[in-house]
């Protein structure tokens, strides 16, 4: 399949999976009204993670804007979801960068995910981007830091059900290998 299709292609199901049904589960780890957070998983990240490690930062910032720009027209926030999906899409290729031993022009035709990575270092790679946009999303929705508390335990929460989310939609939607780079 083209991969400008197969891009666009899951650019809707993850806007639909995040709208149609992830949007609609609140999630209290505790039944108490001053337990946890209610808090919705964000899995709409992962379109930009997924994308080919030859894409360029502008092409990053443009679709960036788009996936955040789209989710916020359903839930109505103004603008949060665009600002924290730019900035994950601007770090993105930084911290590739980091966790690749070799240069990314190196990995031509590849995408990071679990086969082409390894189950270890795209862990690390989603976790500390998904970790990154919530930290930033809350903090604007949020808009404070007289309770640092909420905010971080709201942070952690929400990472940790997107991350479950994240990893089951790779499980489903993904072929598995044992190459790696």
């Amino acid at each position: 399949m083209n991969v400008y299709l197969k891009n666009i292609l899951r650019f809707c199901i993850i806007i639909l999976l995040q709208v149609l049904i992830l949007n609609k589960i609140t999630l209290r780890w505790w039944n108490e009204p001053s337990g946890f957070p209610i808090f919705i998983p964000y899995v709409y990240p992962l379109f930009i993670l997924l994308l080919p490690f030859e894409t360029s930062v502008w092409a990053l910032l443009i679709m960036g804007f788009l996936l955040g720009v789209s989710i916020d027209s359903f839930m109505n926030t103004a603008g949060m979801h665009a600002f924290a999906t730019i900035l994950l899409a601007y770090l993105r290729t930084n911290v590739l960068s980091a966790l690749l031993p070799r240069n990314l022009s190196e990995y031509a035709g590849q995408q990071p995910s679990i086969k082409s990575m390894g189950w270890m270092p795209f862990l690390v790679y989603s976790s500390f981007l998904i970790v990154l946009h919530h930290l930033v999303f809350f903090t604007i929705e949020l808009w404070n830091f007289s309770n640092i508390g909420f905010l971080m335990l709201k942070v952690l929460a929400s990472s940790v059900t997107s991350m479950l989310f994240i990893i089951v939609y790779l499980l489903l939607f993904t072929r598995q290998s044992t190459s790696r780079i």
